[in-house]
C-alpha cells in the first residue's frame, strides 16, 4: 500500500471491527484462533507498524527525553549527548535534542516546546543568560523530572551531574604556581553561569593558599564567544604589570587567547603560561599545544540520564535527587609546562 498501513486498513480489508484488529494484535484470549492467524498474517504481508507514540500517549508514556543544552558545536557538549543517548537508547528511551545557543529566550521556548511534546523529563545544561527560572519551575510543578548537568541553578532541588570544578580549577592554578607563575589572570564566563564562578572559586583558594595576593584587575567576565576571549587577552596584556599566567574558563575561549598572544608575539608558556578546561581534541593540534582539564563527559550524560529515568520510573514516589560530583583530571601539554 501506498500509505503506512493502519489499524483500520486492517480491518476494512477484514471486514471486521478495529476492535478486534487490535485484540488481536494483543493476542487477546477472546478473539478467535482463525481471526488471529488473518489479523496477524495480513499485517505481516502489509508489513503494519503499530503507532508507538499513539499507544504511549494512551498510556501516558512516551518515552521520550528532552535534553536541552546551550551549544551543539561544543565538543564538550556533543560528547555529554553521546552519554546521554546510550543510557536512553540501553533503557528503551529516545531523545528530542535541542540548542539554546546562549540565549535565554530560546531556552524557554524549547521547555515550552519539548512539554507540548510530551517529553517526560529533562536533561538540561542552562544558558549563559539564564537567570530567572520560573520555565524550570513550572516543570516542577507539572511533577515532571528534570536533571541539569555542567551548568545548574542552586535553589532548583533536582537532581544534578557536575564535576569538582573548584578543586579542578585550584589544581591548575597551583600547575601554573609550581611553574613559577606569579602573576595569574583568570578568563571567566558571564557572572550568570555557576561552573564558571566555581572555577573562579577554586583559581581564588589556590592563590590564598599559596600567599599570592588575588588581584582584581586580573579577572575578567566575558561571554562564551571566541571573539570575547580575544579582547579579554589584549585588554589583560594592556595592564601596567601584565600576567605571566592564564587560567580560562573553557578551550573554545583559550583559543581565542591564545590567539591575542601570538598576535603580541608573546612566547607561550615562557612569558604566559595558559590552561583551560574541557580538553576538547584542538587541545592535541594547536600549537602550543593546550594544557586542559579533562572531565569524564560520558559519565556526565550516562549518570544524568540514569538520574532522570529512576525518577521517571519511580511509581512509589520515593525518588530523591541526586547530586553527583564526578573528579576531573588535568592534562599538562606544551602551553604551560616550563622547563626549569
Amino acid at each position: 500500500m501506498a500509505h503506512q498501513v493502519t489499524i483500520k486498513d486492517l480491518a476494512r480489508h477484514l471486514n471486521v471491527s478495529v476492535a478486534t484488529i487490535s485484540r488481536a494484535l494483543r493476542d487477546m484470549p477472546e478473539i478467535k484462533p482463525e481471526t488471529r492467524q488473518a489479523v496477524l498474517q495480513l499485517a505481516k504481508e502489509w508489513d503494519y507498524q503499530p503507532n508507538i507514540l499513539a499507544t504511549s500517549l494512551v498510556k501516558s508514556r512516551t518515552k521520550t527525553i528532552g535534553v536541552i543544552v546551550p551549544d551543539l558545536a561544543y565538543h564538550f557538549f556533543a560528547s555529554v549527548i553521546k552519554g546521554i543517548e546510550e543510557e536512553a537508547f540501553a533503557r528503551g528511551y529516545s531523545l528530542l535534542l535541542t540548542q539554546t545557543s546562549e540565549l535565554y529566550e530560546r531556552e524557554l521556548i524549547n521547555v515550552q516546546n519539548l512539554s507540548r511534546g510530551q517529553v517526560e523529563g529533562f536533561v538540561v545544561s542552562l544558558s549563559q543568560e539564564t537567570v530567572d527560572l520560573d520555565h524550570l519551575k513550572r516543570l516542577q510543578r507539572k511533577g515532571i523530572p528534570l536533571v541539569f548537568f555542567d551548568r545548574d541553578a542552586e535553589e532548583l532541588d533536582v537532581s544534578k551531574v557536575m564535576v569538582d570544578n573548584v578543586g579542578a580549577a585550584y589544581e591548575a592554578t597551583k600547575h601554573l604556581i609550581d611553574n613559577g607563575c606569579k602573576r595569574i589572570a583568570f578568563l571567566a564566563g558571564p557572572q550568570s553561569v555557576t561552573v564558571s564562578n566555581q572555577r573562579l572559586e577554586g583559581y581564588g583558594n589556590a592563590l590564598k593558599d599559596h600567599g599570592i595576593l588575588i588581584e582584581e584587575s586580573l579577572i575578567v567576565h566575558g561571554e562564551y564567544a571566541l571573539s570575547k576571549a580575544v579582547e579579554i587577552t589584549h585588554h589583560l596584556l594592556n595592564l601596567e604589570n601584565r600576567p605571566d599566567g592564564l587560567i580560562v574558563v573553557s578551550d573554545r575561549l583559550a583559543v581565542g587567547a591564545i590567539s591575542a598572544l601570538k598576535a603580541r608575539n608573546i612566547k607561550i608558556p615562557e612569558e604566559v603560561a595558559v590552561v583551560s578546561f574541557n580538553d576538547e581534541p584542538i587541545c592535541t593540534v594547536i600549537t602550543p599545544t593546550l594544557s586542559s582539564v579533562a572531565q569524564p563527559t560520558l559519565d556526565i550524560g550516562r549518570n544524568a540520564t540514569a538520574l532522570l529515568i529512576n525518577e521517571i520510573e519511580d511509581t512509589a514516589g520515593t525518588f530523591k535527587p541526586e547530586i553527583q560530583i564526578l573528579k576531573t583530571q588535568l592534562i599538562v601539554r606544551e602551553s604551560s609546562q616550563r622547563l626549569k
